[in-house]
């Protein structure tokens, strides 16, 4: 026992300065001498390539099946539409995301790297951590409000047990915006989260598809307990139109709009995760799996709605304060197993949208420091503590109109990444090239691609009046018209970034990153014909130490 706490004691000493925390340097990096790297941002090694199609089909469920998508089609009947434009938006909503997330997750799939270094290429050495911060900064708020989500989950699981335990005596001020009850559920389900943050990504496959089977059957059974308290589905199907003429056409496009946008940071971080894909057909799937999920979960949210308003006089689109009514032994066993359904369902949505994000962008920021398990525990603790998510939820709604905005801002991002693989390169990068701050992508000497400059701006600047009058209505007479193309933020920002960028391309073309074929390893290169058959071959019968004939 001495023993041991020495070596604590070592271990926290050792800690005390700032090169104790230095990671060890990791070999056969494509890294420059001298420069730190870590395995979390290296190229993925073939034993960690474990993920399979179906692997991303429970990795969807993960992502998808959470509270804010089952209350999706709340805030577009809210405004005045039908369930049937609902059904409209969430199905072409999704459907137009999965362009990004195909083109995009080909990059990761094909080459095995993460964001931070997949999009090096598009907006130069420097220039990229400005996407990464972006994309952290987003990652970062979403994680808060869905780590306080889980925990009035974790509300219900406790008070089924204890119904007393709604009765703790409060005694934090009502201007912090939680209760002491509130902040003891916080407290519980981030405590249990934790150590499910904290394993690897390449082991996860089996906690996306045990949450896709918990998570549907509490979602079937709170359907058929609401049907069959209310005697039928209600009658929100029969509810009237509340706007008309072309300003409910606005509506519809802006609902659409809202709904891809809600998956502008997944579009745009898609390679974190099919860089773990055995071969790239994994990725096709996507088409498939993201909007039959949203459809699935909207109509659940759809019907229990409807019900609850027979059943309880109102309606009510939150699954968990749905079980939050049912009282008595069967009513409690009920709340609990819905309860325990959303807590493993905000956990997963947090592992495959947000934490994991987060942290693959701070270890791109400082490898010699962070790597992704370290990424994580700085990330959670911000998210959950430091940035209070109770406040943003409880006094911020403009600050939520603002996280809802940042899509403004993720969607030129997607577009230029799917661009330049796709259309500028045309899927040939340099992958040791990746990894050099003098290397191919530099561009010059700001490390910055002047095209990506210009395209952005053209994309974000236009939309940036409708984004501020939605933080502050009192704005809305002050820009005209500007607002209707915020409406439509994403299609115009991912469309006219891709669009610019690969004509500034084709016309005033980088020359220095143009290359005849895939470079994987110093030296080494891929024919166009052995290109093809290497692209036949599964992942996990190759890997970059590739005998090809140098250029």
């Amino acid at each position: 026992m001495s023993r041991r706490i020495a070596a604590i004691k070592a271990d926290v000493k050792s800690h005390s300065t700032k090169e104790g925390w230095v990671l060890p340097r990791q070999t056969g990096s494509f890294a420059d001498p001298g420069e730190w790297t870590n395995i979390d941002m290296d190229v993925t090694p073939l034993e960690r390539r474990t993920w399979s199609a179906w692997t991303m089909f429970g990795y969807w469920f993960s992502d998808a099946l959470n509270a804010q998508s089952w209350m999706a089609p709340a805030s577009i009947i809210a405004i005045g539409l039908t369930w049937r434009e609902a059904v409209v938006c969430i199905i072409f909503g999704s459907l137009v995301c999965t362009v990004p997330l195909v083109l995009n997750g080909m990059v990761g799939a094909r080459l095995h790297i993460p964001y931070p270094v997949a999009i090096r290429p598009a907006f130069g050495w420097y220039f990229s951590r400005f996407a990464v911060i972006v994309r952290a900064i987003t990652a970062l708020f979403w994680h808060a409000i869905q780590t306080y989500t889980g925990s009035t989950a974790m509300t219900q699981i406790i008070r089924s047990i204890w119904p007393s335990y709604l009765d703790i005596p409060n005694h934090i001020p009502d201007s912090v915006g939680i209760t002491t009850q509130g902040m003891v559920s916080h407290l519980i389900f981030w405590s249990v989260q934790f150590p499910i943050l904290l394993i690897p990504p390449h082991k996860l496959k089996w906690f996306f598809v045990a949450k896709c089977v918990l998570v549907i059957t509490a979602s079937v059974a709170t359907v058929i307990t609401m049907t069959t308290k209310a005697g039928g589905a209600g009658d929100i199907w029969n509810l009237p139109y509340g706007v008309h003429g072309t300003a409910r056409s606005w509506l519809i496009l802006s609902s659409l709009s809202s709904i891809t946008g809600g998956w502008a940071t997944m579009a745009t971080n898609i390679p974190d995760f099919t860089r773990y894909l055995k071969t790239d057909k994994g990725v096709y799937f996507q088409v498939a799996f993201l909007p039959g999920i949203q459809l699935m979960l909207g109509f659940f949210g759809i019907i229990c709605c409807s019900a609850s308003k027979v059943v309880y006089g109102k309606y009510i689109w939150d699954p968990l304060e749905i079980a939050a009514q049912w009282d008595g032994p069967a009513g409690r066993a009920g709340a609990f197993f819905v309860g325990l359904s959303w807590v493993v369902a905000q956990i997963g949505t947090n592992l495959s949208a947000n934490v994991i994000s987060c942290a693959n962008d701070i270890c791109c920021l400082f490898p010699k420091y962070i790597n992704i398990k370290r990424g994580v525990i700085i990330s959670t603790i911000t998210a959950a503590w430091i940035m209070q998510p109770w406040k943003i939820i409880h006094s911020a709604q403009s600050l939520l109109a603002f996280m809802a905005g940042l899509g403004i801002f993720l969607a030129p991002i997607a577009a230029l990444l799917s661009a330049d693989f796709w259309v500028v390169h045309s899927h040939r990068y340099d992958v040791p090239g990746l990894y050099r701050k003098n290397g191919r992508y530099r561009y010059n000497k700001y490390g910055t691609n002047w095209r990506a400059v210009i395209a952005f701006l053209i994309s974000v600047c236009p939309t940036l009046p409708g984004m501020a009058a939605s933080v502050n209505p009192s704005l809305k007479d002050k820009i005209g018209d500007a607002d209707k193309l915020y409406y439509m933020f994403y299609f115009w920002g991912y469309t006219s970034a891709f669009v610019v960028y690969a004509a500034l391309s084709y016309f005033f073309p980088a020359e220095e990153t143009k290359i005849p074929a895939i470079i994987y390893d110093d030296g080494d290169i891929i024919s166009g014909e052995a290109e093809k058959a290497d692209s036949d071959t599964p992942d996990d019968k190759k890997g970059y130490e590739i005998n090809a004939s140098p250029v």
